[in-house]
């Protein structure tokens, strides 16, 4: 990526390249083989402070805001998409509680609480190493695509609450610290409200939080997105991540929170292009020779792969540098088609990488077929799939707020 940088930026980036280059690249066949999890990228990312990436400098992160971690995360998803995907649940954790919250409106108190809460949150993880999950999916995928609440519950109790529940495709499952856990708070007064979300830090070990089911995908293997239950867990009060109600006025008015699993897949679409050029210059291991970028078919195809790689890379530009607190209706209609691109592109990309390289291309032991499957999955992840961006757009082009035929 040669986006016009910051210092801070330039730094940072290049510290994953050199990452990625020398240690995720190589490993990242065995975890999609194996379907593991990247624990050992995981230990490089701890030993360089990345963890701390989002986290704001006074609490001794990096300090990274929504476009430093963007460019960061598509970088590593150059190297290894499967550890990109699951360090956005973890970055995004921290990233909501910090920036996010600080743009929000809240009391005095509430403002002062959340300090005092999200210090102890951070110091996990910059002192102890802590890694935070963030379960989305549930089996009504209604509540994930923003359209229902969630259907697992917390229920006030003394000193914390009670959550019940079931999570589905939620990465990092048995290697989390904390499961960052969207739920609805159970108020007997009234009916489930998305405007009651909770966002509570769950430790992955406490009593009656349970893995189940298996993990055996087309792409993303390494994530391990295996299912959670949740039955009468207690989490007390100071593990709330974000105070009650923030959450829903950050998914209205910070839309561009819900952009930050398309870093990824740009991150693929950047490598396919990549593996595609030095393939047939001959640069890349287990390729036939230099003779094939003499043909016009397949020079022809290269220049399409790079016409949509220019674009998704233009969109996501422009989307990360206007990303904030009530972004404008042109800025959020630009997200969605940046996230609509970048993940069809991806996969459009890795398809043509696959034809122009040719048969060879198709075994395991190059990265392309895995860069193919990874890059599938991208139209389909929650909140905002493919499906869902292209609707938006359209409606929301063709109807301001409040009209109605």
């Amino acid at each position: 990526m040669d986006f016009a940088l910051t210092e801070e930026q330039r730094r940072l980036v290049h510290l994953v390249r050199e990452l990625g280059r020398e240690r995720f690249a190589p490993r990242a066949h065995r975890y999609d083989a194996e379907a593991s999890f990247p624990f050992e990228n995981y230990a490089d990312l701890r030993e360089a402070g990345l963890l701390g990436l989002t986290i704001p400098k006074r609490h001794g992160g990096l300090g990274a805001d929504y476009a430093t971690y963007a460019l960061v995360s598509a970088e590593l998803g150059r190297w290894c998409g499967a550890t990109a995907l699951t360090f956005n649940m973890h970055a995004c954790t921290m990233l909501w509680s910090s920036q996010m919250a600080d743009d929000l409106p809240m009391s005095d108190e509430d403002r002062a609480l959340h300090e005092r809460r999200r210090a102890r949150l951070y110091d996990r993880v910059v002192q102890d190493g802590a890694l935070f999950a963030q379960p989305f999916s549930e089996p009504d995928s209604a509540a994930a695509a923003g359209q229902a609440p969630f259907g697992t519950t917390a229920r006030k109790v003394e000193g914390g609450w009670r959550v019940n529940g079931v999570k589905h495709f939620a990465s990092l499952s048995g290697a989390a610290d904390y499961y960052g856990l969207l739920c609805t708070e159970d108020r007997p007064d009234a009916a489930p409200s998305v405007k009651d979300t909770l966002y509570l830090a769950v430790r992955a070990d406490a009593p009656g939080a349970e893995i189940f089911g298996t993990w055996d995908p087309l792409g993303m293997r390494g994530t391990v997105s295996r299912s959670l239950s949740f039955t009468d867990v207690f989490v007390g009060d100071d593990d709330m991540v974000m105070p009650r109600g923030l959450y829903y006025q950050a998914a209205v008015r910070w839309p561009h929170m819900f952009m930050t699993l398309c870093p990824t897949y740009l991150g693929i679409a950047q490598a396919a292009f990549d593996f595609t050029v030095a393939y047939l210059r001959g640069d890349a291991p287990g390729a036939a020779g230099r003779s094939l970028r003499k043909s016009p078919t397949k020079q022809l195809a290269v220049g399409e792969m790079r016409v949509k790689l220019e674009q998704a890379r233009a969109l996501f530009a422009h989307a990360i540098a206007e990303a904030r607190l009530d972004a404008p209706k042109e800025s959020r209609l630009r997200a969605y088609a940046t996230q609509y691109t970048v993940m069809e592109h991806a996969n459009d990309i890795c398809r043509l990488a696959v034809r122009t390289c040719g048969g060879r291309s198709i075994m395991k032991a190059l990265p392309l077929e895995r860069l193919y499957r990874d890059s599938r999955c991208g139209s389909l992840m929650l909140p905002w799939t493919a499906e869902i961006c292209i609707e938006r757009l359209g409606r929301e082009s063709l109807y301001e707020p409040g009209e109605r035929d």
